[in-house]
């Protein structure tokens, strides 16, 4: 009788233990399904940060290269929301956030000199970013309007790395890519990672060249890529091609 009773008052705790354990490791899962994109997004702001950390410092070479790396982060965080059904208006405006953060704010600082003109030439790129992603909804599905600010940000931080910081190449470029970025032209959605075989590699590629950077094949690397999203964005980049 006495051994009943001690094994009816065990096994009820042990079996509330192990449902607790179990529900403990489910909402842990749902933690990280509903929040993986938003690691990636915090992620690519932090690279922002790091960025302009790194112009304010002089250092050029890190500052774009930590543009370049949130640029691949930046492809990554909407196709793992969307894989895994966890899109959300928080993901959404730390997404924008981090954008202004990497692609606006730290790219423009790639201009940053001792001049007046230089220095307003970086308050236009930063409001052109600000414009681009505040304003320029275009209303059609699949389709943006106006150079998503990613692009411009990757050229300017290539031309960067190969003119080894010339500013009078770097102002053209900038100049060009502000009149990009506010233009009424049609841009496709660039889901890289939720399209065909040979755009993942692409994008396998791009990660590959972050562990060449010494090379200045890596910076051609993205240049190329950015600069067909310009020159075929329908042909080549739109998600339903």
């Amino acid at each position: 009788m006495i051994l009943l009773s001690s094994s009816s008052g065990f096994f009820p705790p042990t079996k509330q233990l192990f449902l607790s354990k179990s529900t403990s490791s489910l909402q842990l899962k749902e933690f990280a399904r509903k929040n993986a994109a938003n690691v990636l997004s915090v992620a690519n702001m932090l690279m922002g940060m790091a960025s302009i950390l790194s112009s304010l410092n002089g250092d050029q070479y890190a500052s774009c290269w930590l543009v370049l790396i949130g640029y691949l982060l930046d492809l990554a965080d909407g196709a793992v929301a969307r894989r895994l059904n966890a899109c959300s208006a928080l993901g959404a405006k730390l997404d924008d956030f981090a954008d202004f953060t990497t692609f606006g704010i730290a790219t423009s600082l790639l201009l940053r000199t001792e001049s007046l003109l230089d220095n307003i030439l970086c308050m236009f790129y930063v409001l052109s970013v600000f414009t681009r992603l505040c304003f320029f909804s275009s209303g059609i599905p699949f389709m943006y309007r106006g150079l998503p600010c990613i692009y411009s940000s990757a050229i300017l931080a290539c031309v960067s790395l190969l003119s080894g910081g010339n500013i009078v190449v770097l102002r053209i470029t900038a100049v060009a890519m502000i009149l990009f970025m506010i233009s009424q032209s049609f841009y496709p959605h660039d889901r890289v990672l939720e399209s065909q075989a040979w755009k993942k590699v692409v994008y396998a590629g791009g990660v590959a060249m972050v562990f060449c950077s010494s090379f200045p094949s890596a910076c051609v690397y993205y240049l190329l890529w950015s600069m067909s999203y310009i020159l075929f964005p329908a042909s080549l980049w739109s998600c339903k091609v």
